[in-house]
């Protein structure tokens, strides 16, 4: 059983990683983020640094998926199914040339192409998190990465927005697997009967998956 999460940033998708993998006595493979060298970079520079953070992320998620789809039980925190995303936006930003977006679209499609020769070709289960525009902007700034904050750069504020909407658009196209949305703005994880809650959503879930 592969597992993935999605979702915004801070919308609390880490924490639902992790408790999932808990819950379910089994590995978690994280988001390269603490010890990415070029987000920060990225953060001060998006034109110059886009599709560096980019190739940087989908080798990093590549690995990953290859890993987790190789073993038995892995939950993993976003994906390379989602990778496109990020840098479809990049490139509607001018963050990445054309010539750039034609150079990763090509890699990433040799990438899926290769996951299609492994025995488990795709995950069980995409858990999809979400909450409203507003809750996200408050956990950004409550969880305090400097190269994060939106106070006083309207630019970035607008950037989280873009994505925040789609992100939605994304799950709905989303097709790889079977796949649930989980509403972390009611639920918040921080609270254990509220774990409960989503846990028993996605046991349900693997339920009628299996």
């Amino acid at each position: 059983m592969v597992i993935i999460t999605a979702g915004m940033i801070g919308v609390g998708k880490t924490t639902l990683t992790g408790l999932i993998a808990e819950h379910f006595g089994t590995k978690a493979f994280y988001e390269p983020v603490g010890d990415n060298p070029v987000l920060p970079l990225y953060y001060s520079d998006p034109k110059q640094y886009g599709f560096l953070l980019q190739i940087y992320f989908l080798n990093r998620r590549f690995d990953m998926i290859k890993k987790a789809l190789a073993d038995d039980n892995n939950v993993l925190d976003r994906s390379i199914y989602e990778d496109a995303l990020f840098t479809s936006e990049n490139h509607k930003d001018g963050n990445i040339t054309d010539a750039e977006m034609s150079v990763y679209t090509q890699l990433l499609n040799n990438m899926m192409a290769e996951l299609q020769k492994l025995p488990k070709k795709a995950p069980d289960l995409l858990v999809y998190a979400e909450t409203d525009f507003e809750t996200i902007l408050y956990r950004i700034k409550k969880r305090g990465r400097d190269y994060e904050q939106f106070e006083n750069n309207d630019a970035l504020r607008q950037y989280y927005f873009r994505m925040w909407s789609a992100y939605r658009d994304w799950f709905d196209a989303y097709d790889a697997s079977p796949k649930i949305k989980i509403d972390l703005q009611t639920f918040d994880l921080e609270q254990n009967k509220n774990q409960e809650v989503i846990l028993d959503q996605i046991d349900q879930a693997l339920k009628t998956i299996h």
